[in-house]
């Protein structure tokens, strides 16, 4: 089933960040701050976005995701894999670095993914993990919650399926609040953990070292 809405939320993804994902992108594989190189393993990698960014960052990416259809529709020439993030087809410690944009929120066992993140992360490696969020200033907040919730549904239903469009704005509110997510992932194994707002808050961006 998720193979045949792919495309639709994949073209929710896209409205949804605008040019500022061009943006958010760079920053998210700045983060990483790896030696050129390495090996990195981009989560939910969808069309592959941030698999032609880590290329353009001196990387070696590759690309998993659950959905055929997603993978299928990949505009990259970086190596792929269907694979589900809470089991990964990843030896204990052999990735360098890990990224995933705009999918923590689809995650029921958020946690389970931060641990198979720790395990496959080798010490010293480095996450990078870009999300929406809301701003903390009351005014963008009511200005961030009109635009999600009425003006990206209102161009999504002229593009595609609106009730795709409508199930953007409620996931948000599927991510834990934002100290008890920092918490999760430094319980996993990153300890120096951050969150980083991006754009005034309409983004965030979770950095952390894994533990030796």
């Amino acid at each position: 089933m998720f193979d045949a809405i792919a495309p639709r939320y994949d073209l929710v993804n896209r409205v949804m960040t605008f040019r500022m994902d061009v943006g958010w992108r760079k920053r998210t594989v700045a983060a990483l701050a790896l030696p050129g190189g390495s090996t990195v393993l981009d989560l939910a990698c969808g069309t592959g976005d941030l698999c032609r960014e880590l290329e353009r960052g001196g990387y070696r990416p590759i690309g998993a995701d659950l959905s055929f259809g997603m993978l299928a529709a990949a505009r990259t020439d970086s190596p792929l894999v269907q694979a589900d993030a809470l089991g990964l087809p990843v030896p204990d410690e052999r990735i360098a670095g890990v990224t995933c944009g705009f999918a923590l929120r689809n995650f029921v066992d958020l946690g389970g993914f931060l641990d198979e993140l720790a395990r496959v992360v080798r010490p010293g490696g480095r996450i990078a993990l870009l999300e929406v969020a809301e701003p903390e200033s009351r005014a963008l907040r009511r200005g961030h919650a009109f635009y999600f919730g009425k003006v990206v549904p209102r161009i999504g239903g002229m593009l595609s399926d609106r009730d795709a469009y409508r199930y953007l704005p409620q996931s948000v509110a599927y991510l834990p609040e934002p100290g008890a997510l920092i918490g999760l992932v430094r319980d996993a194994g990153f300890a120096d953990a951050e969150r980083r707002l991006l754009s005034g808050g309409i983004a965030q961006l979770l950095v952390g070292t894994r533990d030796g």
